[in-house]
């Protein structure tokens, strides 16, 4: 399941964010680690494909794909060196797939700052630095190991190697997110907190959600590295309405998504993730796969029987389907496809899979 930490300072909205993506009711108050053990929320991904698809095949069963935030303790300077929630912090960032960084950018007399002052840059400085630090512990501890090995097996040379560079690269305070020729793949099982994929979430005011030129501003303050621009209280006041009702809100603000769904979009780019369909008079349900799968490959994420003894897959475009009004007249008119090993799966696509085990 796709999760994502959500970090940052204290008081800079994480908890009201949480609250209003997951529909939760955790504690959220004015003063540093109100969160104190991390809380998990899972989240139904909007589709209005499976809407639609529940009323082609007269199903109420609809199971959509998830994804699970998970909103860890307020980070402070000197977290690294147990400050804080200290090591216990960065230990729970190790296990997401990705990190939200939400970076507070309002003014509000009742909500202080940690540092006394909103300033989104060095606030961004901060949590980098400790996450550098602590990453910066964990590949000068592999060193220490492996480069006595490495004399006696030349194998472990490459991935000493690789190791120096992520050190060098960390002594300079660059997380390794914002590196380009270090292979970080070869370094996964340290579980480097500064090697996982990163979006940076801006909790702005009213005004700054229609200011391009602000945005623009915090933008490049970031670099290349994605990042949104949302009102945490309003994705609060989201909470419950009617679709409409909700679209209506939206409007008003000048929006025109959700937060969660703005944050969903980012994080299956960044994660290169994509989700296909299935349906049927049972059930239609949306499941999540790597970007450039197989067809035997999603096959598996369904059953691990199903990747074993894959023979074909039956598929028909989403849209083409929706067309067509049934699968039957879907296949009259060639629009359902049989697909073997080889096939690269798509967006879009409504499968049945064939196999024999």
């Amino acid at each position: 399941m796709l999760q994502i930490g959500l970090v940052g300072l204290p008081n800079v909205g994480k908890s009201t964010l949480f609250n209003a993506l997951t529909r939760n009711n955790v504690l959220a108050a004015n003063y540093p680690f109100a969160t104190i053990e991390p809380n998990f929320g899972i989240v139904a991904i909007p589709d209005e494909r499976l809407i639609n698809l529940a009323e082609l095949y007269k199903t109420e069963s609809i199971v959509p794909a998830t994804i699970k935030f998970v909103d860890i303790a307020g980070l402070v300077s000197g977290a690294s060196n147990g400050e804080g929630m200290g090591n216990k912090f960065l230990s729970h960032i190790r296990e997401c797939s990705a990190v939200c960084h939400v970076v507070r950018d309002f003014n509000a007399g009742n909500v202080t700052h940690v540092n006394e002052k909103v300033d989104p840059v060095t606030d961004i400085g901060i949590v980098n630095t400790e996450l550098v630090l602590a990453d910066l512990q964990t590949v000068t501890n592999r060193l220490n190991r492996i480069e006595k090995q490495a004399n006696a097996d030349p194998k472990l040379k490459p991935i000493v190697e690789i190791t120096n560079q992520a050190k060098q690269y960390l002594e300079n305070n660059t997380p390794l997110f914002m590196t380009k020729d270090l292979d970080i793949g070869a370094l996964w099982d340290l579980s480097l907190l500064t090697a996982k994929p990163m979006i940076y979430l801006f909790n702005v005011d009213e005004a700054t959600l229609n200011n391009q030129s602000k945005q623009e501003a915090l933008r490049a303050s970031v670099g290349n590295t994605p990042c949104l621009f949302i009102n945490a209280q309003l994705e609060h006041e989201l909470n419950g309405l009617e679709p409409s009702d909700a679209k209506e809100l939206l409007e008003s603000y000048g929006q025109t998504e959700s937060g969660l769904n703005q944050l969903i979009k980012v994080a299956y780019k960044l994660l290169s993730l994509q989700s296909f369909l299935t349906a049927g008079p049972k059930e239609v349900r949306a499941w999540t796969i790597k970007t450039g799968s197989t067809a035997p490959q999603a096959a598996g994420i369904i059953h691990g029987d199903f990747e074993r003894g894959f023979i074909a897959a039956d598929i028909v475009d989403y849209n083409d389907l929706m067309t067509a009004g049934s699968l039957n007249q879907a296949r009259a008119l060639g629009k359902v496809r049989t697909e073997g090993k080889t096939y690269v799966m798509q967006p879009n696509d409504v499968v049945e899979f064939k196999f024999n085990v």
